[in-house]
């Protein structure tokens, strides 16, 4: 048991097919931008590490589990290829 929120996300590749880019309650800019850009927009260490994550992509489930302490700090538990 813990007071800790937990939070699981799930990153999916894909392509657009139709629609327009628009935000949402969620965001609050949203642009398409070249993935090898991409890195140059990300502060925040864990949506830097997701995203190199899928920089790496190998066709394999990229299992991580990390623990974010303040907004600048990120400590990985684990990380495995499934």
């Amino acid at each position: 048991m813990t007071d800790v929120p937990t939070k699981v996300m799930f990153d999916f590749v894909c392509k657009a097919v139709g629609g327009e880019l628009a935000t949402s309650d969620e965001t609050s800019e949203c642009r398409w931008v070249p993935k090898e850009n991409v890195l140059d927009l990300i502060t925040l260490p864990a949506i830097r590490m997701r995203y190199e994550a899928y920089l790496n992509f190998n066709g394999s489930v990229n299992y991580m589990e990390y623990v974010t302490a303040t907004t600048s700090e990120c400590n990985v538990k684990l990380q495995r290829r499934v």
